[in-house]
Formats: structure tokens, C-alpha cells, sequence
């Protein structure tokens, strides 16, 4: 889900002062505070080439997805979708890490709406049980033709909940809907069958359609931190105060709102299952350890190349806050691995339920966590609101 409102709220400008640059010496030691702009771009050449390769990733995942649901599409029967949702699975497992590189403006921010929107009325889709000819796929008149443009059109037309392109729709056309207690979705394979799927052809199409696009702006998200390129990235390596200033803003407004608040909190709360994040696949505790393992690498760095993550330079300021904060990351994501899988199953019942118990012991940890975020932003020297108005 987009919040737009925040990322104005988080963007406060930086207001240390960069000290002047040592004069040259043999072999000088160099203070941190020297150091620091040096650090900084070191930081920000290592996030950027991070986004990239992720971005990459991600898109070589949708191109495999492509592939298994143009397979499922030729022959479409139990083992071919079960192939195809096995792709999606993969596929998301690395989107999900890209949302810490979120809620700052960035390349990603202007297309997630097509991407990642959530919750999704199905029923904007597809059939759903008592409605067997809602949806676009069953209304011909209203859509005569199923076509890229026509669904992002369509998509949030009328209402945040008529999500009708990106991984969720995808999702909704492979499992279907979520009835089950102990399990996903179970789209039955003949829904894909021409002559014997209700509007198969349309359905058909609608998934080739929607899986296309999901790939092309993955693709476009790679080109957009590509190397040596005229390109988002280049603007973003140029100015590593601001970008230091954006890498905070996205991986607390994940930790502090989308994931504590949207994503865990409301399913709790509700006990809905269609507040529940991958309802339709039933991989919403991935989606909560993927998108604790994105904040996680942009904090710490990367440890194959040893390019250097935000704690470094926050160890600079406060080496105690650096450590507490490391600490915390470690608990938050042993925390989110504790939640019982499925979700929907955790999340219901009384409160002293072994699932629910996790489920607060996680949104405990995500509480902590954004917190040590907020004083490790206030000693780099900008402000980040734990509590924007609005958001609860």
C-alpha cells in the first residue's frame, strides 16, 4: 500500500555540517569525522549497486515466471500450475526485499501502485464464490478487450481496493481465493482450459497480460539504477547526504508504518483474512522475513563485498546506538520467524494463542526496532517522526 503523505513527513533536511576535507599527507590518519563524507559516498556507491543487482534479480525471476505460466497457459493441468505458483513464489521472495528502497520518491515509488498494490477486491478480477461472473474476466462489455493499457486504466479505478495489475492480481488468477483454514487458494487448472473455463480465453489473457507488464517494469526499475547511465542512480550518487537522508526514510517507513502497521497490525487487530498481505498463496510470514532481511542488508552492507551499510556511519556518531541497533535487527528477525505459518491461522483467536503471542512479540520488536531507527537518524542530524498523523 502507497503512502504518499509519509514520505514528505520523513524527509527532513540534513543539517550536519561537512567538515573540510584534510590536506594531503603521507599515510595521515584520518579521524572519523573526517572520514565521514568519504564513508558516506562509500555507503551510497554500495547501496546503489545493491538496488541494482536486486532490481536485476528481481526482473530474471519475472522472466521465469513469465516462462512457467506461458508453460501452464499450453498445457494447463495440475502439475503446470503448480509449476507456475512455484515462480511466483521465487519471484516474490525477492521483490519483497526491495520495498526498504522504498518511500522516498525514487523510481519505485511512481510505479508501485501497478506493483504491489494490496488489499485487492477480488471480486474486481475474477469470480469469487456468490459472484460467478464478477469481474473484468467476466465482463466483456465493459472490457472487450484485455490489454495492458486497458488494465492500468482500470487499476485503483473507482477504489484503492480495484487493484487489477501486479503481483497480487497475479496471485488472485493462480490460487484464487484464499476459503481454507489450512491451506491457499485452490484454483482449479480447467479454469484455464478453453471449453471448459468460464471466459477461459479472457482469463488466459488477462494472466499473460498482467505477467508481461509485472516484467517489463521490473526491467525498467534495473535500467533506472544501472550503471554508468543517465539515470536516477547517477542523480542519486551525486548528492550522498540526501541519499543517506532517503535510505533512512525507506527502511523506517517499511519498519515503522507499511510492515508494523499495514502489513502485521491491521490483520491482527481485524482477524480479517482479507486484510492478510499474500492471502491468495498464504506466503504473507515470507513476505514479513523477506522485507525484515531488505532493511537488514541496507543497514549492515554487504558482507561478500564489503561494502559498507548505514550502521557504519551511525557507529561513527554512536558506536552504543550502532551496536543496540544491530542487536535489534537480529531479534526483530528471529521474532518474525517464530510466527506460525499460515498467517490467517496465526493471526486468529484469542490473545493468548500461541500464534497471536508471536505475532505481538514480532510487532513488539518492529516497535523497538523503529524506534532505534528515529535516534539513529537523529544522530546522523535529521528527524525521523515515529508517528506521522494519520498512521496508526
Amino acid at each position: 500500500m502507497r503512502l504518499p503523505a509519509l514520505t514528505s513527513l520523513l524527509s527532513a533536511t540534513l543539517c550536519v555540517a561537512l567538515p573540510a576535507q584534510a590536506g594531503a599527507a603521507a599515510k595521515p590518519v584520518v579521524s572519523p569525522q573526517l572520514r565521514a563524507p568519504q564513508l558516506r559516498a562509500e555507503v551510497v556507491r554500495g547501496y546503489a549497486g545493491h538496488v541494482h543487482r536486486l532490481y536485476t534479480e528481481c526482473t530474471a525471476a519475472a522472466d521465469a515466471l513469465q516462462k512457467a505460466v506461458a508453460a501452464m497457459l499450453a498445457t494447463p493441468n495440475d502439475e503446470s500450475l503448480a509449476a507456475a505458483r512455484a515462480a511466483w513464489v521465487d519471484a516474490r521472495r525477492s521483490y519483497v526485499q526491495t520495498e526498504a528502497l522504498r518511500f522516498y520518491d525514487g523510481p519505485i515509488d511512481a510505479i508501485e501502485g501497478y506493483l504491489n498494490a494490496w488489499p485487492i477486491d477480488e471480486a474486481f478480477v475474477d469470480y469469487v464464490v456468490g459472484a460467478p461472473d464478477s469481474g473484468i474476466v467476466n465482463d466483456p462489455k465493459r472490457y472487450p478487450h484485455i490489454a495492458e493499457t486497458v488494465l492500468m486504466f482500470a487499476n485503483e479505478h473507482g477504489g484503492e481496493a480495484n487493484v487489477s495489475v501486479g503481483w497480487h492480481a497475479i496471485e488472485f488468477l493462480l490460487w484464487g481465493q484464499d476459503r481454507r483454514d489450512d491451506g491457499p487458494g485452490d484454483r482449479p487448472a480447467s479454469d484455464y482450459v478453453v471449453g471448459v473455463g468460464k471466459n477461459a480465453e479472457r482469463r488466459r489473457e488477462y494472466l499473460r497480460v498482467v505477467t508481461a507488464l509485472l516484467r517489463r517494469q521490473l526491467g525498467e526499475l534495473a535500467a533506472a539504477w544501472a550503471p554508468d547511465a543517465d539515470n536516477y542512480r547517477r542523480r542519486f550518487e551525486a548528492d550522498p547526504a540526501a541519499a543517506v537522508r532517503k535510505m533512512f526514510t525507506g527502511i523506517t517507513i517499511l519498519t515503522a508504518f507499511e510492515l508494523t502497521g499495514e502489513r502485521m497490525a491491521v490483520a491482527y487487530e481485524t482477524q480479517d483474512q482479507e486484510q492478510e498481505h499474500s492471502c491468495f498463496s498464504d506466503t504473507s510470514c515470507q513476505d514479513f522475513e523477506a522485507d525484515q532481511l531488505g532493511i537488514v542488508r541496507v543497514l549492515r552492507g554487504d558482507a561478500k563485498t564489503g561494502a559498507p551499510g548505514l550502521l557504519a556511519l551511525v557507529a561513527g556518531a554512536d558506536a552504543a546506538l550502532a551496536k543496540s541497533l544491530d542487536r535489534q535487527l537480529t531479534v526483530t528477525l528471529e521474532r518474525i520467524r517464530k510466527i506460525p505459518q499460515p498467517f490467517d491461522v496465526a493471526m486468529r483467536g484469542a490473545d493468548d494463542a500461541p500464534g497471536r503471542v508471536a505475532i505481538r512479540k514480532a510487532l513488539e520488536a518492529l516497535e523497538q526496532q523503529a524506534e532505534l531507527l528515529t535516534f539513529a537518524g537523529n544522530a546522523l542530524g535529521f528527524e525521523l517522526p515515529l508517528q506521522p498523523a494519520g498512521v496508526r
